[in-house]
């Protein structure tokens, strides 16, 4: 029998996104609603309209950047820990580990209480706090790598290939595609921490990020605009570009480019041979397989719904395993791996 303290009654899948009703909120919505907890900066879940806006400090710096000043009417910050109540619902949050200041959104009704994960990964990241498992009855997880192929090698492993081919081909420039948000900053952050010293020249795209990540205090070394710089003399460098420009005439004003991308979606070699990438490293900034069941565990949340990304594999693991699991089907959500 289900009551009013259920989370299945009051927190509900809609042609908006996730609502809850209780307190009149979305969390991510779909389309601008007059209330919205954003879980992290990413265009999928953070979108321009909301009215009202909770997030993180760093989320809504981030908002700030990527919409402008009206990207809502009003904003509320709120950091980790601590507790605001939306009507009769607590809400909080919890670090999510994903880009800077991801949050899981932790939301308490009548005595259950519902964590909605966004996006997260397990291992640690330099530019953001690590995730925290939170327990809770009822986990709602992403799964955009929800198949026991998707299994991450160390960080470590993938700078070394990205250092190795530098040392192998001097004479290239090592185009390195990366989302602008997060997957850039990681990956700046993971070469100053193997030893790379050099000055790192940013595509266009990159820099307002990276300056916003700067300001917020996380030092990613010397960086260039690549504008200032003649294209041809720039062999042996490392360019920070988006994906999409691995493959267009920006590209191709380089003087024999050697063409890098970074994203979990390098594990299947289909995908790397399609976009013409050289040297394909598997680094995500979401969880893999083994983080995704080891999440479930931690959390211990007896009911599990799913959403976004390889879903049936993770709710049959789930439900072998003993857990209430279901797949939510929210729509809207893409892939930022794939930019």
């Amino acid at each position: 029998m289900t009551t009013d303290a259920d989370p299945e009654r009051w927190l509900q899948v809609t042609d908006g996104g996730l609502y809850c009703a209780p307190g009149d909120f979305y969390v991510d919505p779909h389309r601008g609603a007059e209330r919205a907890v954003i879980t992290h900066g990413h265009a999928d879940h953070a979108r321009w309209g909301n009215s009202h806006v909770l997030a993180t400090e760093g989320t809504l710096a981030i908002m700030a950047a990527r919409y402008g000043a009206d990207a809502w009417k009003t904003k509320q910050t709120l950091a980790y820990g601590e507790t605001v109540r939306i009507g009769p619902v607590a809400v909080s949050f919890a670090p999510a580990g994903h880009v800077l200041g991801s949050a899981q959104a932790v939301l308490e009704y009548k005595g259950a209480r519902v964590v909605v994960s966004g996006d997260y990964k397990r291992r640690a990241d330099p530019t953001c706090p690590s995730f925290e498992p939170v327990a809770c009855d009822v986990f709602i997880t992403e799964a955009t790598f929800g198949l026991p192929v998707f299994r991450h090698p160390p960080d470590s492993e993938e700078i070394g290939k990205l250092l190795r081919s530098l040392e192998t081909f001097p004479e290239r420039t090592h185009l390195l595609g990366a989302y602008a948000l997060g997957k850039a900053q990681r990956l700046l952050r993971l070469l100053r921490q193997a030893g790379y010293d050099r000055t790192i020249y940013l595509h266009g795209a990159m820099t307002a990020l990276c300056e916003l990540y700067e300001a917020h205090g996380v030092a990613l070394g010397p960086l260039e605009p690549v504008s200032r710089r003649d294209k041809k003399s720039l062999a042996g460098e490392i360019v920070l570009c988006p994906p999409s420009a691995l493959a267009d005439k920006w590209s191709r004003s380089f003087k024999d480019p050697l063409s890098v991308m970074a994203s979990g979606w390098m594990r299947v070699r289909q995908r790397a041979r399609q976009r013409n990438v050289e040297l394909p490293l598997i680094l995500s900034d979401h969880a893999d397989w083994d983080e995704l069941i080891q999440t479930l565990a931690d959390v211990g949340a007896p009911r599990v719904w799913v959403t976004h990304g390889r879903e049936e594999a993770l709710v049959h693991y789930a439900r072998r395993e003993g857990y209430d699991a279901d797949a939510l089907s929210l729509v809207g959500r893409e892939d930022e791996e794939d930019d």
